[in-house]
């Protein structure tokens, strides 16, 4: 019988245009839309190796119980909270990842500043309805980056931010005085001071329980009135009702926001406040921050290269915990 794998989550439909799967001789099918709880299980019960497409599809140890035929999990990248990997491993179940290309979030990141602080949206709505200039955007020279995180993500944003002539201060809670001088940076006495002082704050944290609700309606309060709040790392991140609150109530100049607590975003969720976003105070995108052609053909290559290694034996990139 032919091996039955499981493509999620391909929301673009690219994944078999972007790789050869047709070297592992196998039953592919693939999938473009998300869905949970049973319908996720029916669908998937069939399956020997299901790749996963980064944390767009959870896989708790409940799923992976409901899943006898699986014996492999590939996720794109090399992390993926979102895998049970020891509940995989004591049943049997490989998992293992491939991997990613680095500039992409950060690059998003600096173009949701730039986007915001030049007022791009907002003359862009004003073109198509008729009319013209409007507003006074502002650049970014002399004005203060604040990083929250300065882990790879972040250390790519000090060059793309100090081209523009953009101080730049840093902060997390384990940050040391020796890598903010490796990457060139100030390090902020605390986070409150970094809100305080940052002209744009761009996130990028891993999601942890000390990272979870780390920005809300106090941190918020903090930020000075006319600043941009970015954040390209993970929803649970920031409190997505309290940055509306202060949007609405003018205490905040901007948001960017790639990630949300729950991912696709519904169309009814209050986060998509057509006034904030006509208005080119509120820029929304739906989790794009890793989505290049480039970084999809790694992630789809190498998926296929794992499984015809994993089935030969032959040495995998695997993920122990």
């Amino acid at each position: 019988m032919l091996m039955k794998i499981a493509v999620l989550d391909d929301y673009q439909g690219v994944s078999t245009s972007l790789a050869d799967w047709s070297t592992l001789n196998a039953d592919v099918a693939v999938f473009r839309e998300t869905i949970s709880g049973p319908p996720l299980i029916e669908r998937l019960r069939p399956f020997d190796v299901i790749c996963l497409m980064r944390e767009r599809t959870p896989m708790p140890a409940a799923a992976l119980d409901a899943l006898p035929n699986l014996k492999l999990l590939v996720t794109t990248g090399m992390r993926n909270l979102s895998i049970d990997v020891a509940a995989a491993r004591s049943r049997g179940v490989t998992v293992c990842g491939t991997n990613g290309r680095g500039p992409s979030t950060a690059q998003l990141a600096m173009t949701m500043i730039l986007a915001a602080m030049r007022g791009l949206i907002a003359e862009a709505v004003s073109m198509r309805g008729g009319g013209w200039q409007f507003g006074l955007g502002r650049d970014l020279h002399g004005l203060t980056l604040g990083l929250i995180g300065l882990g790879k993500q972040g250390a790519q944003m000090v060059e793309l931010a100090q081209p523009f002539g953009m101080n730049v201060l840093a902060w997390s809670q384990n940050l040391t005085d020796a890598r903010c001088a490796e990457v060139g940076v100030e390090r902020a006495a605390s986070l409150d001071d970094l809100l305080t002082l940052a002209d744009a704050v761009s996130i990028h944290l891993v999601l942890s329980d000390r990272s979870r609700g780390l920005i809300g309606p106090q941190q918020l309060a903090r930020m000075k009135s006319d600043a941009v709040l970015v954040n390209t790392s993970r929803g649970p991140i920031v409190d997505q009702g309290a940055v509306l609150e202060a949007l609405r109530a003018d205490r905040l100049g901007a948001a960017a926001i790639d990630v949300f607590e729950t991912e696709p975003v519904a169309r009814d969720d209050p986060v998509r406040d057509a006034a904030l976003i006509d208005a080119g105070r509120l820029i929304l995108t739906p989790h794009i921050g890793y989505v290049t052609r480039q970084t999809y053909e790694i992630f789809y290559r190498e998926t296929v290269e794992a499984i015809a290694a994993w089935r030969a034996g032959a040495p995998i990139r695997e993920i122990s915990s």
